[in-house]
């Protein structure tokens, strides 16, 4: 068991990394077998989540995503909808601030059985 977990520690490692290295928008941390978004992401990541725009965490066992997510990648465009709506324990995904791109915007409302909160198009957070 210990050795699956230091497996699945350094799998996520690796990626942050990846994204790191090659300034990409783009975070993949799909089957990692998380169950939080680890908290040393944050620090690894603070000079590019200003440019993230897409974070895969598709088959990992999240139950939640605190607002330090929310806030910390304020970029983030697209958003799974299709996948999003499949979540029947989902009951509400805080989005505010982040530039959705219109297809988001038109898709999520009909598609969701969960409250979406999202800002005005164009609204920018406040100042920290």
């Amino acid at each position: 068991m210990l050795k699956k977990m230091g497996e699945a520690v350094a799998r996520v490692a690796r990626k942050v990394n990846e994204t790191v290295e090659s300034g990409s928008d783009t975070l993949d941390l799909a089957e990692c077998k998380l169950v939080a978004f680890p908290i040393g992401i944050y620090k690894v990541l603070r000079n590019v989540t200003d440019q993230i725009q897409l974070i895969t965490l598709a088959n990992n066992e999240l139950k939640s995503l605190t607002s330090k997510f929310m806030t910390t990648f304020c970029q983030l465009r697209d958003v799974p909808v299709e996948k999003l709506a499949a979540m029947s324990a989902l009951r509400c995904i805080n989005l505010r601030f982040n530039p959705l791109n219109a297809e988001v915007r038109a898709i999520a409302p009909p598609l969701i059985k969960f409250d979406m909160l999202v800002s005005p198009e164009g609204a920018r957070a406040p100042p920290p």
